[in-house]
């Protein structure tokens, strides 16, 4: 068999594509029996040229995205196999680039134009499922019309070959990033039991006053304190063992106990003490288009982690 030096970079690239699209619990026996197949069939062609053997062997085996569906025991027949990968890797760059840039400059536009929290959300809300939904049904129809004329890959691009791998990122080390996390969502917990207990701030009357609303503590403060217990837990998790999906899944859920309930109170202007606003303020009114940025932006950072942790899943 090749050594790993002389299977190269190529192998160990179409290996990274096949198993991260796989179910995690499989994606370890997979690589190793793909490394086999590989090693051995470049080793069976000759050691004259093991680089050119190589991108032969590769390339005879394909694209990584069909053999992966096949592992995976997930049949590629919505638009047909060989138009298949294209239009998954179309369709991704559309959703995860053009789709979010839009979403972003309606979200802007609305701010722009003093609408509320409720009618910039609402807004940012349509147009991701709405212009979402058209990218994927104008583009299903495109690769469908193109599947049925009788023109394959070979009209829309050149076939497969290593040279469409993409370069083998390096993992990232995601402890240092899951102790930060368990870090900050501590500190944010402490300082809320913190403020309520020790009152810090001091008006010139020397009146100790919390920080945040007292009335909270009757109600949304509750689920916001479990979300962030939730994140302390999943985090520590994340930070000794690899993400999986349903780690993944768990800590979406409690990055929404967290921020829903954050957004809403931040919303409705009741997150702060109004006496302790008033006192810091000195009389000023806290403009609206001030909470419907920290809004927007609670929202959007709680969307990007779950999408991050979504990711990591991927591997």
């Amino acid at each position: 068999m090749l050594s790993a030096s002389r299977t190269g970079t190529l192998t160990d690239r179409y290996v990274a594509e096949v198993v991260r699209r796989i179910p995690a619990d499989q994606r370890g026996d997979v690589a190793d029996e793909l490394r086999a197949t590989i090693a051995d069939t470049v080793e069976s062609r000759g050691p004259a040229d093991p680089e050119a053997a190589e991108r032969e062997v590769l390339t005879e085996m394909g694209d990584p995205i069909r053999l992966a569906a096949r592992y995976a025991d997930r049949p590629l027949a919505l638009i047909g196999s060989g138009l298949y990968p294209t239009y998954i890797r179309l369709l991704t760059v559309l959703l995860c680039t053009v789709l979010p840039a839009v979403t972003a400059v309606t979200v802007v536009l609305d701010i722009l134009d003093g609408r509320g929290a409720d009618e910039v959300i609402g807004g940012a809300v349509t147009a991701v499922f709405s212009l979402g939904a058209q990218m994927i049904a104008w583009l299903t129809v495109v690769f469908a019309l193109v599947e049925r004329s009788g023109k394959r890959a070979g009209t829309v691009g050149r076939g497969w070959t290593p040279d469409d791998l993409p370069e083998r990122r390096v993992p990232k080390k995601r402890g240092a990033a899951a102790y930060a996390g368990v870090v900050w969502h501590a500190l944010l917990i402490a300082l809320i039991v913190w403020q309520h207990t020790a009152r810090p701030y001091r008006t010139d009357g020397g009146v100790r006053l919390d920080v945040l609303d007292p009335g909270l503590w009757s109600a949304w403060i509750w689920p916001v304190l479990a979300g962030l217990v939730g994140l302390v837990t999943l985090d520590a998790i994340r930070a000794v063992r690899v993400c999986t999906r349903a780690l993944a899944v768990w800590s979406a859920c409690a990055e929404a106990v967290f921020a829903l309930p954050l957004a809403w109170v931040l919303y409705r202007q009741e997150f702060f003490n109004p006496a302790f606003v008033s006192d810091l303020n000195g009389g000023w009114q806290t403009p609206d288009s001030f909470y419907t940025v920290v809004v927007t932006g609670v929202l959007v950072v709680g969307a990007g982690k779950i999408v991050r942790r979504f990711r990591e899943a991927r591997g």
